[in-house]
């Protein structure tokens, strides 16, 4: 399989160090989609309720976690969408990203909602990944 990841020329990528502008996977051996992870721990309990940083932080460790259930890893994503409730807390979201997205860079989209499916929720991350 090939993973090539870009930005077309002429098309500058304002946030290089969080995504790319595509990603192109030639005959992957299988695709893995994430369904929507939220701050939550083992238990189901919310963690980092009211900072954007650790929630995020949390549903990007419970991305990892079922990434590697289905034998990936973060280097594996090509596709994030980011819901959050508060756009304006954008720099905490890419913080926490950067910690876990160093290399091989996904997409990327993010989206400003309402709510979330419980209240004191205020991200949810989605991913598709190739291997």
């Amino acid at each position: 399989m090939a993973i090539t990841r870009g930005n077309p020329p002429g098309l500058k990528n304002v946030r290089a160090t969080v995504y790319n502008h595509y990603v192109r996977v030639d005959r992957p051996k299988s695709m893995i989609f994430v369904s929507g992870q939220v701050s939550r721990d083992d238990e189901g309990s919310q963690v980092g309720v009211g900072s954007m940083l650790e929630q995020t932080r949390q549903c990007l460790r419970n991305v990892e976690r079922n990434l590697k259930a289905a034998g990936a890893s973060m280097s594996d994503v090509v596709w994030t969408t980011v819901y959050t409730t508060d756009i304006r807390e954008f720099k905490q979201i890419v913080a926490a990203r950067e910690e876990f997205f160093r290399d091989n860079l996904p997409t990327s989209t993010m989206v400003e909602v309402s709510h979330l499916a419980d209240p004191g929720l205020m991200v949810e991350i989605t991913v598709i990944a190739a291997i």
